[in-house]
């Protein structure tokens, strides 16, 4: 199983060029629409985001089309069956992955060497529908990076990752930029705070004092929402947020309660629960704007672990391990993602 840390411009398999041409049935009208040919200039994921913005832009033609792909066949089609995403990563042999490093969800574990977690095991899930396999006979055909907050629509817009998931709330701005599989996981926003401290009960009691929770996160814009007068700290990780609590540098660290419970667990007795949740935080799987056959398959497979059991096997494997209950996994969100403002 591979990792790394995302870059900027990183490029991963080479592909080949790739040429659309479209013929409607209502005229002999022929568009075509080509993209560079330079095979050192693109990555097999840069070529899958040029199809699925193309394929987004004849859906709302709204009038039967045919196309014809040199590099895969159907990306207009709704159907999870043609996924050129799919197909390109099979070709490519990996599915790149976004993560967030934090207990409970995606930390490597030191002995084995393997990343952990249930966003982990979510894409491993994921991974073994897609290669048509298991989790245990995937090997480095999953690579891990780590994707701060801040850094993940640009991740999936530049393609850096074929998909994150990485405790990644969905919202409708965020659905203006990219498009979301799920929701697999409903997560609620609490606060954590140092063993002995009695003082933060609610968040309310969080105005007037330092909170800190990472960039880029709906945690931050919840809090400015609830308790205008904390003065918030804002850090690239949870982890990070943990050391400024055990240091004390902040009264409280607030974000999702299933993180929190990892950084409670790993603290040693330094930190507690305030179990006082103030948001619900619906957790999706980015992948590109407008790749929608992408997005009806990752839907398909999760349904088909929730039904199979996985799912709550994966959470009791996981955050079961810090005392949380497993839950009902929320309902499959299927209908059509608003449009991008982001771009033409």
């Amino acid at each position: 199983m591979a990792t790394a840390r995302i870059t900027p411009n990183e490029n991963h398999l080479p592909a080949p060029a790739l040429m659309l041409r479209i013929v409607t049935s209502a005229s002999a009208n022929r568009i075509g629409v080509g993209a560079d040919n330079d095979p050192e200039r693109l990555s097999s994921i840069a070529a899958v985001r040029d199809v699925a913005r193309f394929s987004a832009r004849c859906r709302r033609v709204g009038i039967p089309v045919l196309v014809v792909l040199a590099l895969v066949a159907g990306s207009c089609s709704e159907s999870s069956e043609t996924s050129p995403t799919v197909e390109a990563i099979r070709s490519r042999g990996r599915i790149v992955v976004g993560i967030d490093f934090e207990p409970g969800l995606g930390l490597r574990n030191p002995t084995t060497q393997r990343f952990e977690g249930f966003d982990v095991a979510m894409a491993e899930l994921m991974a073994a529908g897609i290669f048509e396999g298991t989790r245990e006979s995937l090997g480095d055909k999953i690579e891990f990076v780590e994707t701060l907050s801040k850094n993940r629509e640009s991740a999936i817009d530049n393609g850096n990752v074929d998909i994150v998931v990485a405790s990644y709330t969905i919202t409708d701005e965020r659905k203006q930029v990219v498009d979301f599989a799920g929701p697999y996981l409903m997560a609620r926003q609490d606060i954590m705070v140092a063993a002995g401290d009695d003082s933060i009960a609610g968040v309310a009691d969080l105005n007037g004092k330092k909170v800190c929770t990472a960039a880029g996160t709906t945690s931050a814009a919840n809090l400015a929402a609830t308790a205008p007068q904390a003065e918030l700290t804002l850090l690239d990780t949870m982890t990070e947020c943990a050391e400024a609590l055990g240091a004390g540098q902040v009264a409280a660290v607030s974000t999702d309660d299933v993180i929190l419970a990892g950084l409670v667990a790993n603290g040693a007795g330094a930190f507690k629960l305030a179990k006082a949740p103030f948001s619900e935080e619906p957790y999706g799987i980015g992948l590109l704007k407008g790749d929608s056959s992408f997005r009806a398959l990752l839907n398909d497979r999760l349904q088909e672990i929730q039904r199979s059991g996985e799912w709550a096997d994966a959470f009791a494997a996981s955050l079961g391990a810090f005392g949380l209950a497993t839950p009902t996994p929320p309902p499959i969100d299927r209908s059509s993602a608003p449009p991008s403002t982001a771009r033409p």
